[in-house]
């Protein structure tokens, strides 16, 4: 029995690997939109009056109600009357954005003979706002667009101001939604969302509360960590990733302490940009496919549930990317040229973890019991096995050890390692797995 649960890992591998090489070689050569950026104090009202330019009737703006609430979206606002662009507000959006809140923004939009949309906000706020515009234009149910590329027709223009420095949603090609009734998080993926243009103005950040900044910064350094460690890299998304870590490390405990830094939020929003650049070709990998599951069943934050688990991941793939952990360590400034290797890797798993207690991210997740782990486990692999170019494939028995190292009622072993030998993999996937965030 033993011999043949290994001979089905073999196979398993060795079909996975096939499928993604092939997806890999696609997804380099897939067009994939680059917005046009507008950074700085002032960018989003800069931003308002170049939408007037382009001479829309009637925008949506989507956003929550926070950002509503606070007066955030008042200089872009300001601008757009200025320059006589009508614009209806949509500040319904909660995290994850459940289908029927996505339906109510469809209605709106259509009610009101809206022709752009302006996306203000977090990563579900411009995730809704994606969702809304393919919906509209191709008439279909938000569930209807899950998947890789289900729309027909493009979405009216989508401008974003993101007000965390995480997501990156602003340069990728997918939208993260939730359906409240099955406890999921739901993925669309199309090209043709990835907004116009888009504001990163560091002013809208200064005010985020520390733990806020923690989760939402050690997302982009996950998002940036897996393009980096994975299968799919290209010597851009390479350079754009380190570029990220680098700048994470340096501003990111800054801004965490001195929220009102704005050099330090801005390099944040940057290195978020730069880190969805990255994985929007590159893609993710375990961490990721770990968190949503996280996310779906206890609705655990996205950029905590990432913070959470990205030490115990890499523990596990350190075995199959110990030169690029070496590499990372010097991005980031905790290593020198001169460590050996290994010595690299694993200073740079110890700077994960110092950087995690430094930001207050808990070890352990209160809200996971162990009699979810084996379904967290399986729904975990299908993800990664169907979209990730991860470089070591987990089976369930071994993702269900790193999920229960975060379990809140037992102590942490000291690492995950593969029971078996390592298997590298090769480059790609089917042509259309591109960034699942």
């Amino acid at each position: 029995m033993m011999f043949a649960n290994v001979l089905t890992e073999v196979v398993r591998t060795v079909g996975l690997s096939a499928v993604m090489r092939a997806a890999g070689v696609v997804v380099r050569l897939l067009p994939i939109p680059q917005p046009t950026m507008m950074v700085g104090p002032g960018s989003s009202a800069r931003l308002g009056q170049a939408i007037n330019d382009f001479g829309h009737n009637r925008v949506l703006v989507v956003t929550d109600p926070v950002v509503s609430k606070l007066g955030l979206m008042a200089p872009l606002l300001q601008a757009l009357k200025a320059g006589g662009t009508e614009f209806v507000v949509f500040d319904q959006i909660t995290p994850d954005a459940p289908i029927a809140l996505i339906e109510k923004g469809v209605a709106v939009f259509q009610a009101q003979a809206c022709d752009a949309i302006v996306a203000f906000g977090g990563g579900s706020a411009i995730d809704a706002a994606k969702t809304i515009g393919l919906a509209a234009a191709n008439h279909k149910h938000p569930a209807q667009l899950v998947g890789y590329f289900k729309g027909r027709r493009a979405p009216a223009p989508i401008y974003a101001v993101p007000t965390t420095a995480g997501t990156g949603s602003e340069v990728t090609v997918a939208a993260v939604i939730s359906d409240p009734e099955t406890n999921r998080k739901l993925v669309i993926a199309d090209t043709r969302i990835v907004p116009r243009m888009a504001a990163l103005d560091p002013t809208l950040m200064v005010g985020l509360p520390p733990d806020i900044t923690a989760a939402t910064g050690m997302d982009a350094l996950t998002h940036a960590i897996e393009a980096y460690v994975g299968h799919w890299g290209t010597a851009l998304t390479d350079r754009l990733a380190l570029s990220a870590v680098g700048m994470i490390f340096e501003s990111l405990p800054v801004a965490h302490v001195h929220g009102h830094d704005l050099a330090a939020r801005e390099k944040m929003a940057l290195a978020s940009n730069y880190a969805g650049q990255a994985f929007t070709r590159a893609n993710v990998g375990y961490v990721h496919a770990i968190a949503h599951q996280l996310g779906g069943l206890y609705h655990t934050p996205h950029g905590l549930a990432n913070a959470i688990m990205l030490p115990q991941v890499l523990r596990f793939l350190s075995p199959a990317i110990q030169p690029k952990l070496a590499v990372l360590a010097l991005r980031a400034k905790v290593g020198k040229k001169t460590d050996d290797e290994a010595v690299l890797a694993q200073k740079f798993l110890n700077a994960i973890d110092a950087m995690n207690t430094r930001l207050g991210i808990p070890a352990t997740l209160d809200a996971l019991r162990d009699e979810d782990v084996p379904a967290l486990a399986r729904a975990a692999c299908r993800e990664a096995d169907a979209n990730y170019p991860v470089p070591l494939y987990m089976t369930q028995a071994i993702c269900e050890a790193v999920i229960r190292q975060v379990l809140p009622t037992q102590a942490q072993p000291k690492a995950v390692a593969p029971k078996r030998p390592v298997r590298r993999i090769a480059r790609g996937s089917k042509a259309a797995k591109i960034a699942i965030v």
